[in-house]
């Protein structure tokens, strides 16, 4: 099948870097290889020591001591990959966490011939993607597919366009229009579609990959970013793509090539935790149910609705003095939750923001409003 227009430069970029001998790829685990091992920066021979032994005297190492372009200790990061692999039908590379994966993806992504169109709220690490690749964008309105639609028009001789949206919004909770953005981009041949699942994977999905999942879309999404460190209580991050962008993203990569990877040992910590996030979708669908009553809960007590769809529920103050006085109120009274101001969100748009867990049981969840009615009237 003829390679589409919008990846043949990246395929160039891999041809010509194979031509003069310059490709990278991730080496095989020589971790057993007999002779010296003079690939690390393990400068005092510490990390050679520091494991611990598994099932079968496997070892699993607390430091990589190198980059995955030359650590001798591949095996973990494979076997994560494979799991991933296998989950959603992509291949998948690691990445040290999710702000990695954001600057060292897009910057990696800006080439000639490209414009990107970003929903106006992404986070600030695809910002700095595309500000560090010193890329072409242009941002649409939050949500807003007719916003988006115009600009994809106005974009529909270009080389590429990247559309890029967070599946759930990390500071409203509320979820990227994925269905629409999927059916609009079918109707142009340049269009690549980048999103980001942070806040959304383990939550969302029969097997908790991510609203894309959810909604069915997982072949129609062309880069799909999900963080470690949140749901899958780990650390590190990672892409699911299609082989001929992950190749092209370990050869250009900067937050890739010029990072020490995280520890071997982290990797087989993750595998563990994604075998036990898959089967839990009682939980996703218990935690789906508390996040709805307790923003109900809130839209009772202040008066104030929001956008949220998901486990993330904001309270807009709207002044952050205000915020913060009561995000200290509901500390003295037993709930932990920080008051977000400017530059993280607009101003005027100052909140509270809870992020609920599948953990909190409904009598936990009406106790937590009870403290808030409390706090908020005082």
């Amino acid at each position: 099948m003829e390679l589409p227009k919008k990846y043949k430069v990246f395929a160039e970029v891999l041809e010509n870097m194979d031509a003069e001998s310059r490709l990278r790829f991730i080496p095989a685990d020589r971790d057993d290889m007999p002779g010296y091992d003079l690939t690390s920066n393990d400068y005092m021979g510490l990390g050679k020591g520091v494991c611990m032994t598994g099932k079968s005297n496997e070892k699993h190492y607390f430091t990589s001591s190198a980059s995955r372009l030359l650590s001798c200790h591949q095996n973990s990061y494979t076997k994560l990959e494979n799991l991933l692999d296998s989950l959603y039908s992509k291949n998948t590379l690691l990445f040290n966490s999710g702000y990695h994966a954001n600057v060292g993806v897009i910057q990696s992504l800006v080439v000639e011939g490209t414009v990107f169109l970003c929903d106006k709220l992404i986070h600030a690490s695809m910002i700095d993607g595309l500000r560090l690749g010193s890329a072409e964008y242009r941002r649409w309105r939050h949500n807003d597919i007719d916003s988006l639609r115009k600009l994809v028009i106005r974009y529909k001789d270009a080389d590429r366009v990247v559309i890029m949206v967070e599946s759930i919004y990390s500071m409203d909770g509320d979820i990227a229009p994925l269905k629409e953005i999927v059916e609009l981009k079918k109707e142009y041949d340049n269009v690549i579609l980048y999103v980001d699942e942070a806040h959304a994977f383990g939550v969302r999905g029969d097997k908790g990959l991510g609203i894309s999942e959810e909604l069915d879309i997982l072949d129609d999404v062309d880069i799909i970013v999900g963080t470690l460190g949140k749901a899958c209580a780990s650390m590190g991050a990672f892409v699911a793509t299609n082989s001929l962008l992950k190749n092209y993203f370990i050869n250009t990569s900067r937050s890739f090539i010029f990072s020490t990877a995280f520890p071997p040992v982290n990797a087989e910590w993750t595998y563990r935790m994604i075998l036990q996030l898959v089967s839990m979708n009682d939980a996703r669908e218990h935690l789906k149910t508390i996040s709805g009553i307790f923003k109900k809960g809130i839209k009772d007590i202040t008066g104030k609705d929001s956008n949220s769809a998901s486990q993330i529920v904001p309270l807009i103050v709207g002044d952050a003095r205000e915020a913060v006085n009561l995000a200290a109120r509901l500390s003295l009274l037993g709930v932990k939750a920080l008051p977000i101001r400017r530059p993280t969100v607009a101003a005027g748009e100052e909140r509270i923001r809870f992020s609920l867990s599948a953990d909190l049981r409904r009598e936990d969840v009406d106790s937590i409003l009870d403290i808030l009615a409390k706090a908020y009237r005082d």
